[in-house]
């Protein structure tokens, strides 16, 4: 299969394949190689406007929103079927957009976009109120409706998973749904577009405009006829995104940044830590908002813990994300890798001492780096207070419980968390101090649709995933009836 051989280059409206209006288009890069493979059209205003009436259009007509829930399941039940019998593409797809080894795509991608339908698919149908006890002569009960249009954006590094996270309790709600993918990661949401059709899905139900952030991506956010805004990006795009709805007092998601700390105890198994401790940092090459940079341990075990990564971590296999064996891909773009250069230069400014790793690599001019480990680095060191987004980790020591949770909060992201220990008294207590929308216990990155994710601070607000995602599609309308 090549990108040519599906549907890549068009935008999706009203269940259309059609040019941009003014036939601009945009290129497509393989960071494995850094070559071009295809382009797609790059929407501008006046297309955002055509798929944002369409989806207005369908949710008036009640094309969606008019069937019943159990029938809107089925559906989504059909659209997780479709992602699993197309596998191969779409992992295909995920590998060739962002430079993800081609086994994690079908490990995590594939397994749990199907997996975001399903459930949601289950929740479709439990949409209800509630009756209310009152001391009025009345009958008072609430009901769950949906919000209308949902904008749903998504970033460059999970961008099938992403979209499911939106896009289901979406469509399970009886919202409809415009998505902007982002613009260097755009063709599995092409290809899902087609999968939608094949399920059931009315046209004008689910619409993908690819295309800028500055351009479609700002034209979606200010659009009037948008009821919600559904984001994952960026901490600064986030605050703009929330700003803009705030004008016109739009309901907002925002799953942003993220810099987690994880905490190794010296009672920890650390042969069981490291392990997650370098999936934690090294997990889609670090483009990862819920990975894990920053580790702090114990003092006691902080030197064997380093000793242990410098050899463990330069064996992580790093290459061609075709390759079954291939741990570590390249970055999403020569911007990220850049980035990570950026940071890691900064770090030895800063007198950090990079125990393995810390160079790019030159792979058939692909945007690799290696995995890198920094030490000795400060806590106000911007290289630990920011968010890097890229294969390395810093490594610091502490004394206390104490110690370890004031530097785990230190930073301005609560997004993610970690603790290490064999102490199930401590693994509560730390759990429950530390300021992060989830805490990992002795592993990391263990997600499932039922269990929600979000930030605090600057990592955002909102959940994606479980009940309390398929809520925040929704309003809550109260009926009173007297019975006087």
């Amino acid at each position: 299969m090549t990108t040519f051989e599906i549907e890549p280059g068009r935008l999706f409206i009203a269940g259309q394949w059609r040019e941009a209006a003014d036939g601009a288009r945009t290129e497509v890069v393989d960071p494995s190689r850094g070559a071009v493979v295809t382009t797609v059209a790059e929407a501008g205003a006046a297309d955002v406007d055509a798929a944002v009436r369409a989806a207005r259009e369908a949710f008036d007509g009640g094309a969606w929103s008019g069937l019943s829930g159990r029938e809107r399941g089925r559906i989504l039940h059909r659209i997780a079927e479709l992602i699993r019998e197309n596998a191969d593409e779409l992992a295909q797809l995920e590998s060739l957009d962002v430079g993800k080894p081609i086994s994690l795509c079908h490990a995590v991608d594939i397994t749990n976009a199907a997996n975001d339908y399903e459930h949601f698919a289950a929740l479709a149908h439990s949409l209800h109120g509630s009756n209310r006890d009152t001391p009025m002569n009345a009958l008072a009960y609430t009901r769950r409706e949906p919000l209308g249009v949902v904008a749903a954006i998504t970033p460059f590094n999970f961008p099938l998973i992403l979209a499911g996270s939106k896009i289901a309790p979406a469509l399970a709600a009886g919202n409809t749904v415009v998505h902007k993918p982002a613009d260097e990661t755009p063709l599995s949401a092409l290809y899902m577009a087609r999968l939608f059709q094949q399920a059931g899905v009315p046209d004008g139900v689910v619409n993908v405009v690819t295309g800028s952030g500055p351009v479609a991506g700002e034209a979606l956010l200010r659009h009037s006829g948008v009821d919600k805004i559904a984001f994952t990006g960026s901490t600064a795009v986030g605050r703009h995104a929330a700003s803009v709805a705030g004008e016109s007092l739009k309901p907002v998601t925002m799953e942003l940044g993220g810099n987690a700390a994880h905490v190794v105890f010296e009672d920890a198994d650390l042969e069981k830590a490291v392990g997650a401790v370098i999936k934690g940092f090294v997990f889609n090459t670090g483009q990862f908002c819920m990975g894990g940079p920053r580790l702090l341990v114990a003092r006691s075990v902080y030197s064997t813990l380093l000793g242990i990564l410098a050899d463990a971590v330069p064996g992580v296999p790093v290459g061609d994300p075709r390759q079954p064996e291939t741990v570590v891909g390249p970055m999403a773009g020569e911007k990220h890798l850049k980035k990570v250069e950026e940071y890691v230069a900064l770090a030895r400014k800063e007198g950090g001492r990079v125990v393995c790793g810390g160079e790019r690599l030159d792979l058939d001019g692909g945007y690799y780096y290696q995995p890198t480990v920094i030490a000795d680095l400060p806590n106000d060191s911007r290289v630990v207070q920011e968010e890097i987004f890229g294969p390395v980790l810093t490594v610091q020591p502490f004394d206390s419980e104490d110690e370890a949770v004031a530097l785990a909060n230190s930073t301005p992201y609560g997004l993610a968390s970690g603790v290490q220990t064999t102490n199930l008294a401590r693994a509560h207590r730390v759990a429950e101090r530390l300021q992060a929308g989830i805490v990992w216990i002795n592993d990391w990155a263990m997600l499932d649709p039922a269990v929600p994710f979000g930030g605090v601070k600057d990592s955002g607000f909102g959940r994606e995933y479980g009940p309390e995602a398929f809520a925040a599609y929704t309003k809550v309308k109260s009926v009173v009836v007297s019975l006087g």
